[in-house]
């Protein structure tokens, strides 16, 4: 018998040498809604006690990750949402899918649009920049 620790860090965001697919997006979502979390109760809810109850204080700058949130999962027509529509289609496939990303979200300065004949696109989330291989996403 072999033990082991395993170990998850809820603010890690990956991008794995070998490609990273659907599970790897589930994951970063995670981690979006997560640090999503942090920002909203660390930054936006004390301060705006802080105003409320009139203390003086500096404000605190941050980056707010929502418009992430927005394209992965919160805004009508999301990636999430087209991968639950597109697995409805008895002929959808990844390579429809991934036409429907970026006909959807061409305009979205956080999808990186594929390449001509490629099958990875990309998201900019809070950490950084990742690639999708779209292989495998209806599956």
């Amino acid at each position: 018998d072999t033990l082991s620790i395993g170990i998850l860090d809820i603010f890690g965001f990956e991008s794995s040498d070998h490609g990273n697919f659907f599970e790897q997006l589930c994951v970063n979502y995670t981690n979006e809604k997560l640090q999503n979390f942090f920002l909203h109760h660390i930054f936006k809810l004390e301060q705006a006690e802080y105003e409320s109850e009139n203390i003086n204080w500096s404000h605190i700058p941050f980056v707010d990750n929502q418009d992430v949130l927005d394209l992965l999962c919160m805004r009508k027509m999301n990636i999430l949402a087209l991968v639950d529509e597109e697995s409805r289609f008895p002929k959808g496939s990844d390579d429809s899918l991934l036409q429907k990303f970026t006909t959807t979200h061409a305009k979205n300065q956080l999808f990186v649009k594929p390449k001509p004949r490629s099958d990875k696109f990309g998201i900019q989330h809070f950490a950084g920049t990742v690639s999708y291989i779209i292989e495998g996403f209806l599956e």
